[in-house]
Parts: structure tokens; C-alpha cells; sequence
């Protein structure tokens, strides 16, 4: 990667790591510090915010195990929007993502990124728990911390950046052995990176608790968070990685209860959808200590109707991962029969269908719903399971409107590359795999099958020119990238 791009990136890290701030010493709700959040102009106009965070998602796809999970990016993008639609000066849109680490750990960059860990799911024993990392990480954002940390990057250069970079590249790939190296990296200046970072910490955690209790959240999911960190950190032989560059102060508790204390209290109860994403995580994306549990749904049949159903899911989800596919359908079909239209229940039903040869079962119960119900989660599933029925034709035509309406979802792109080559559509194949390389930043690679396909149709037709005209645009995406990638 070059410099300019590993410079931010790490910018982006250590400005916003959502659980290593410390929190303001006031914790009047009502106090109205400027907004300094917005000072930044003189560096990057919001304009440029935006194609540098496209630029670095680009990046991220590319090197970081992201979780393409329709389910999945469906919860934690609804959630963001939640507190998104609550939180003051707004200026990008906001996009979310989840990243396969067992680390407790989140973060936020240019554009309105934010990125969240596997792990915070096992972290989080409530949704409010969970909007509480993410409404800090929206702050950072909001507040236009990292382009302001770029002003004072230009002003300081601090050396010390230098020598975590590999590490906080590595850590994006491989966690155990980059934490490890970033953690002998900044052992003796960690003091001054906390110190650097600490203004923007206090001004993200004051404004993310406001935006977590006007969204309807608990305001003490905060403070009690950031308690079973302390907890874990006193009392275990590992404490999460986290805390052993950036140690939690007792302070910090007692400035964030402070603060909750102070504002109303609140009752709120966590979503079916939040204990269903808890346990798909745990079961589908995690490993040793992080995975599922038969404790946790053992606790969950014990408790509400919708941690009984987080039990009955993970329960299959076990099923389903150890390929033992009629013992899944035995929990999942009478579910499915009393609530017809639920999402995760309609994913592992197609799954299971799959597994036992019935692909067409899948797709006749998709079908029924899909023109009345345009879910990501829905068009998806009955596009698999129409590839899998080896009826690509209906696979294409479900596709090609989805691709059209969810350009920046690797997975529609894959299945359409998938169904055309099943119907020896060649051309259509190529195009459909250089928009999956283009979103993960392989431009090069992207216009190259472009022009492949481009030869492989009649010359002067409107295939022709349509593929012309994307790479057109890729090249010109290739030039306006470049001032990113220079060291």
C-alpha cells in the first residue's frame, strides 16, 4: 500500500478506536461546546471526504475480512441509521460494515464509514450496548475528527506514527500478530498518542451518548459497556487488546455514569433482530472463545419470547454448520409457518433446502414473496437458490435489477457472474466480475475483463458501448484515486 493511504488508515485507527476514549470531565448534558467538529475546511472539503472514504473502502475490501452477510449488514445498517437520523451535522451519508475479528475493537473514516468488530456482539449483553460503540464511532464522523487530525498531522508529523504503521496495517489482516507488534510499537509512547487523540475522544463520547438517548437507547449502556471492560481487564490474565495500549481509567467510569445519571432514564428493550444477529455471529463468524455457546441458549430459552427465538435459531444455525440439515428443518419449519415473512428465518430455510438437493422448494417460497418485498436479504436468497436450481435465466433477470439498485454489494455481482457463466452469457460473466474487482479497489484488473467483454460482442452494438463507457469511468476513477496512492 502507499504511504498516503497507510497514513490516514492509521489516522483513521487511532483517532477512533470507539472504546479507548476518555470521557469528559462534565457530564452536563446541557453544556454547548462549539463545533469544532467542523473546522476542517481548510483541509478537505466534504467532497473530498467522500472519494477519499471510497477510495479506502475500496482498500478495505480488498485487505480486510469483511462479512458480506445480507443478514447481517441488513441489522447493523438499520441500527446506524437509527442513531444516524438522531445525531446533528450530518453532511455524508453513512455506510456500515462488520469485519471478521474475534478483537474488541471499532472504528470510523472519511465519508461516513464505520466499521464494527465481530466481537463487540459477544461484548454487547444488549442492543444498547452495541448503538452505544456505534453512536460514538457516528461522532467521530459527525465531528470531522480525522480530516482535523490531518491538520494536526501536517502541523506536528508526529514521528511516532511511523513506527505503528506496519503494525496497524498488519493488525487489519492478521489481529493476533499485529496487535502483538503495535502493542511493542507504542509501549513507550502511548502516553502521547492518548494525549494526541484525547480532545476528540471527549467530544465523540459527549455527543454519542445525546445521540444514543434521543435514538430511543438506554444512556447507562454506556457506562455499563466501558464497566465490563474494566471488569474484564481486572479480573482476567488477557485483557481484550484494547485496553493494553490505551488503558481505561477509573475516571472514565465515573465521568460516563456522571452523565447518564443526568439524563432521563429510559427502558429499552433489545430487538428479536439483535439477539438473531448475536447469535448468527457467534455461530457463523467467530471462533474460540467468541463463538456460540449451548450456555448462552440455554440462557436465551430461558428468558423473553425473543431471546426463545435466538435460541431455537442458534440451535439450527449449530445444525446447519455441522451439514445436519434435517434436524435444522425440524426448528426452522414450524417457525417459518408462524411468521412467513421473517427474514432470518427465510435465509437458513434456503440454506437448508439447499443442503438437502431442494433448491426449487427455496425458490417457489422466495418467489411468492420477492415482488412484494424488495429486502436485500429476500432478492438474494432467491437469486441463489434459482443458480442452484440451475435455472440461471431467472437468476439473471432478479440480479440485474438488484445490481441496478445495490451497485456497492459484492454479492449481487458474484451471483450475476455466476448465473451468466451457468447461461454462457461470457460477455455478461466479465462484466459483472470487473464490478466486483473495481469495488475491491483492482481497477486494473477490473477494466481489463471490461475490455475482454467488450471484444467478445459485436462491434458498434450497445453492449459494446456500455462496456466502453464503464471503463471510461473506471479510468477516470483510476486518475482521481491516484493522488491517494502517492507516498
Amino acid at each position: 500500500m502507499h504511504n498516503r493511504f497507510k497514513k490516514t488508515l492509521l489516522a483513521a485507527l487511532i483517532t477512533t478506536l470507539s472504546l479507548t476514549a476518555v470521557l469528559p470531565a462534565h457530564a452536563d448534558i446541557t453544556d454547548s461546546l462549539p463545533d469544532i467538529g467542523t473546522t476542517a475546511g481548510s483541509t478537505l472539503s466534504i467532497n473530498q471526504e467522500l472519494q477519499m472514504g471510497d477510495f479506502y473502502v475500496r482498500q478495505l475490501r480488498a485487505s480486510a475480512p469483511l462479512i458480506n452477510d445480507p443478514l447481517l449488514n441488513q441489522y447493523i445498517d438499520q441500527l446506524g441509521q437509527s442513531l444516524v437520523a438522531h445525531a446533528d451535522s450530518v453532511r455524508t451519508p453513512f455506510h456500515f460494515f462488520l469485519i471478521q475479528n474475534d478483537e474488541l475493537n471499532a472504528f470510523a473514516f472519511f465519508g461516513g464509514n464505520v466499521v464494527l468488530h465481530a466481537a463487540l456482539f459477544r461484548y454487547a449483553d444488549n442492543e444498547s450496548q452495541l448503538a452505544s460503540v456505534v453512536a460514538h464511532e457516528i461522532s467521530h464522523v459527525t465531528q470531522r475528527h480525522l480530516a482535523r487530525a490531518m491538520e494536526d498531522q501536517k502541523r506536528n508529523a508526529p514521528l511516532t506514527w511511523v513506527g505503528a504503521l506496519g503494525s496497524i496495517l498488519l493488525a487489519m489482516a492478521n489481529p493476533q500478530a499485529g496487535m502483538a507488534a503495535l502493542t511493542g510499537t507504542l509501549a513507550g509512547t502511548r502516553q502521547g498518542m492518548i494525549s494526541f487523540t484525547q480532545g476528540n475522544e471527549q467530544e465523540a463520547d459527549r455527543i454519542g451518548i445525546q445521540v444514543l438517548q434521543r435514538a430511543g437507547y438506554d444512556p447507562q449502556a454506556m457506562p455499563n459497556f466501558l464497566q465490563k471492560l474494566a471488569d474484564q481487564s481486572r479480573f482476567s490474565s488477557k485483557p481484550p487488546e484494547i485496553l493494553l495500549t490505551h488503558p481505561l481509567p477509573d475516571s472514565r467510569l465515573a465521568d460516563a455514569r456522571n452523565r447518564a445519571n443526568q439524563m432521563r432514564a429510559r427502558t429499552s428493550s433489545s430487538s428479536a433482530d439483535f439477539y438473531l444477529a448475536k447469535v448468527r455471529v457467534l455461530g457463523m463468524y467467530a471462533t474460540g472463545q467468541n463463538q456460540l455457546t449451548d450456555d448462552l441458549l440455554e440462557q436465551y430459552a430461558k428468558g423473553n419470547s425473543r431471546e426463545q427465538l435466538a435460541a431455537r435459531y442458534g440451535k439450527a444455525l449449530q445444525f446447519l454448520q455441522a451439514k445436519n440439515f434435517a434436524d435444522a428443518k425440524k426448528i426452522i419449519e414450524p417457525l417459518l409457518a408462524k411468521q412467513p415473512d421473517n427474514v432470518w428465518l427465510l435465509d437458513i430455510m434456503t440454506d437448508i433446502d439447499i443442503g438437502l438437493n431442494q433448491p426449487q422448494q427455496a425458490a417457489r417460497r422466495l418467489a411468492a414473496l420477492a415482488s412484494n418485498n424488495q429486502s436485500p436479504v429476500i432478492q438474494l436468497n432467491l437469486a441463489n437458490a434459482w443458480v442452484e436450481a440451475k435455472q440461471p435465466a431467472n437468476a439473471i433477470r432478479v440480479l440485474n435489477r438488484y445490481t441496478w439498485a445495490h451497485r456497492d454489494d459484492p454479492n449481487g455481482w458474484e451471483l450475476l457472474a455466476q448465473a451468466a457463466a451457468a447461461q454462457g452469457l461470457r460477455d455478461e460473466e466479465l462484466s459483472a466480475r470487473a464490478e466486483g474487482l473495481a469495488l475491491h479497489g483492482q481497477l486494473d484488473q477490473a477494466i481489463t475483463a471490461l475490455s475482454s467483454a467488450s471484444a467478445t460482442v459485436p462491434l458498434g452494438s450497445l453492449k459494446q458501448a456500455r462496456y466502453d463507457a464503464r471503463i471510461d469511468q473506471l479510468r477516470h476513477l483510476q486518475q482521481r484515486f491516484r493522488q491517494y496512492q502517492k507516498g
